[in-house]
Parts: C-alpha cells; sequence; structure tokens
C-alpha cells in the first residue's frame, strides 16, 4: 500500500549539517533548469559529529568529517531519506511529502558507533559504523526493517564485523539486485561483499583486496560492473563482480592527476564518470567503456575561478539526467552544473543556505 505522504513527482537536492548539537537535512528546491533555492531545514533529532573526524586516521581539517560516501541516502523509489548521526551513534529515517519536505519518520540507536554511512533496497537498511576510541573503533555493519511509515526495526543477528576488527568503512551499498552489500575498507584497503540471507542477516564476508590504496567512494553500474574510488592513489578503479562475491579487476587505479579521490557517480546513461578530487577542489570526468575499461577526459573546478575554491564532496545526479551536484565541505554550498551530451559539466550555481561558510556538512541526495 502507498503511503500517504509518498511525493507524487517533485525535484530536490537534499544535504546534511552533520551538526554536533542538532543535525539537521537542509532541502532546496530544484527548477526545470537545475537551479537550487532553499526550501528548509529539518532536524533529524540526532546529532552530528561537527567538524570533528570520526576516525585518527584522517586529517581533522573539518571538510569531511565522516569519511564516507552515503551518509545521506534516498530510496530507489524516491520514499525515503535515511540519514547517519555520527554524534549519538543514531539513524534518522524521513518521509518525502508530496512538497519534497521530508518528514521524521523514526530515530533508530545504529547498532554500533558513529555511523557514517547507510543504504536502502526494498525494506532492507544498512548502515556502518566506524567504532570509537572506547570501542578500539570496532567497525561493523547492522541491518534495520523499514516498514511503510517510515519505522525502523532492527534485525536480530544483523550485525557483523568488517574484514578486520578495527577497518573503517567508508560505504555500504547494495548491489543492483540487492542481494549482496558491499563496504568499502579506507583503513584495510579491502572491498567486503556479504551475501544477503533471506531473513535480512548476512554472512560472512568474501574479502576483496581493492587494487589501489584508501578505496573509498563506490558506484554499481546496471550492468554490476563496479566503481571504486582511492583517496590514497588518487585514482579510479573498475571491477566485474562475480555472484561468488569475488571482484576482478578491469581497470586499476587510474590517476585522474588531482589529490584525494573519493566520491563517484555516473551519468544515467552510464557512459560517464565524475569523481570529487576533494584537496583540489576538482571534478574529474572518466569515459566508461562498454566493458568497464576507464579513460580520464576532462576536469572542471567545482567553484568558479577568482572565488573561494570550494572543495567537493558528496555527489549526485538529478533523475533526467541533465544536471551533476556536489557539495563544497568548506563552505556547506552545493554547486550545480549542466550534463552535456560529450559527458562535459557547464556550471550554472553555486548555491547556499547560509551567509557564512559551513564547516562539517556532508551528505548529499538527489531527488
Amino acid at each position: 500500500m502507498q503511503n500517504e505522504y509518498y511525493r507524487a513527482s517533485v525535484s530536490m537536492v537534499y544535504i546534511m549539517t552533520n551538526n554536533e548539537v542538532m543535525n539537521q537535512i537542509i532541502a532546496f528546491s530544484r527548477d526545470t533548469n537545475g537551479m537550487l533555492n532553499f526550501a528548509g531545514s529539518y532536524p533529524t533529532y540526532g546529532r552530528g559529529t561537527g567538524t570533528r573526524e570520526v576516525s585518527t586516521a584522517t586529517a581533522n581539517d573539518g571538510v569531511d568529517p565522516l569519511t564516507s560516501q552515503g551518509s545521506l541516502t534516498l530510496s530507489r523509489d524516491g520514499r525515503f531519506l535515511l540519514a547517519v548521526n555520527a554524534g549519538d551513534n543514531s539513524i534518522s529515517s524521513f518521509i518525502i511529502t508530496d512538497s519534497g519536505a521530508p518528514v521524521l519518520a523514526d530515530v533508530k540507536p545504529s547498532g554500533g558507533a558513529q555511523p557514517n554511512t547507510v543504504d536502502v533496497f526494498g525494506n532492507l537498511v544498512y548502515v556502518a559504523n566506524v567504532g570509537n576510541v572506547a570501542n578500539n573503533f570496532a567497525s561493523n555493519i547492522t541491518g534495520f526493517r523499514i516498514d511503510h511509515n517510515g519505522l525502523l526495526t532492527p534485525i536480530p543477528g544483523s550485525t557483523h564485523s568488517l574484514s578486520t576488527f578495527n577497518a573503517q568503512p567508508a560505504q555500504v551499498l547494495f548491489t543492483p539486485d540487492g542481494r549482496k552489500i558491499l563496504v568499502s575498507e579506507l583503513t584495510s584497503n579491502h572491498l567486503s561483499v556479504f551475501q544477503v540471507n533471506k531473513n535480512g542477516t548476512v554472512r560472512e564476508p568474501i574479502v576483496n583486496d581493492s587494487y589501489g590504496q584508501g578505496p573509498l567512494g563506490a558506484h554499481f553500474l546496471s550492468t554490476g560492473i563496479l566503481l571504486v574510488t582511492e583517496a590514497g592513489s588518487n585514482a579510479l578503479s573498475s571491477y566485474s563482480f562475480r555472484t561468488d562475491g569475488i571482484l576482478r579487476v578491469i581497470s586499476g587505479s587510474v590517476p585522474d592527476g588531482y589529490k584525494t579521490a573519493c566520491w563517484v557517480i555516473t551519468t544515467r546513461d552510464e557512459r560517464f564518470a565524475y569523481v570529487t578530487n576533494t584537496l583540489s577542489g576538482t571534478i574529474s570526468t572518466y569515459q566508461i567503456a562498454p566493458n568497464g575499461v576507464l579513460s580520464v577526459v576532462r576536469h572542471i573546478t567545482s567553484t568558479p575561478t577568482g572565488t573561494a575554491p570550494g572543495l567537493p564532496i558528496d555527489v549526485g545526479v538529478s533523475k533526467d539526467g541533465r544536471h551533476f551536484y556536489t557539495l563544497n565541505g568548506n563552505q556547506g554550498t552545493v554547486s550545480v552544473f549542466s550534463i552535456q551530451d560529450d559527458g562535459s559539466l557547464v556550471r550554472l550555481q553555486v548555491a547556499s543556505w547560509t551567509n557564512i561558510p559551513y564547516f562539517g556538512s556532508q551528505g548529499l541526495a538527489v531527488l
């Protein structure tokens, strides 16, 4: 049964403040040209970490505190928005209304310490927890069921450790068919694949070595080919994905010439991938051959030359495939680009919700 709150047709961009006092969702409406207008702020009733890093393994610069892709995630049908609250170890679920406004549905403990990435497939939600100093950074993934009202129910026996006790998760991501979960592990240089059981629990992970150093962002093509950014190698790799969870390298560590390749998304036709190079303030465009071979084709700065440089982190592409969005972690702004037929980006706007630079924000989702 369709929920009464389910939005009919609306175009929005959401970001997350990760504020340590009260985490908030910032909503922007999108017009037909892809331009953004601030639409409202909505508390998660959980706390973020502010500028504090969730791990001692990354620089405490306030730009990328959660060190993850998927800290703010929309369900595939656009009904639900999931947010992590790393400051108080909880996750929040929202229902998206017809106006695009998110209505808080539930807040639940995340099943661990410092959740930093979440994904949803059907009625199944999985969150990855970094851990903290008190538990020696014990990391895990934990599962929930989400009902048609957005209420979250923990799945008994779903909590599972990663490849090592203190591997730092950077993204939890369902495969396109929802039968497996991939977790990129930044500090162990592993890509762990969990088989999902019928009851929503997971089996022991198949542990794959990342081709390059510091796997962070990940994205599946509809064919099952996997793209993974490497913050340490400053590169993007592609893999074929076998049914047994074994990954085979197609293109290994293709560098883009800039620093900290962290987030990745593709065009809707999957011919191009966009990678944000956070510390360089640039976005690189990769061409994706039908067999998954990668090649770098061009670059663009996140913010206009001559203005305050924006350091891009989280990314998204509009459902019509016409626009690309990235959150600038050192400003709390969103850079808006139109996508051309050849995959090139044309900058349209740098949208803000506050008049002063806002550090610590993380997470972006495009509806």
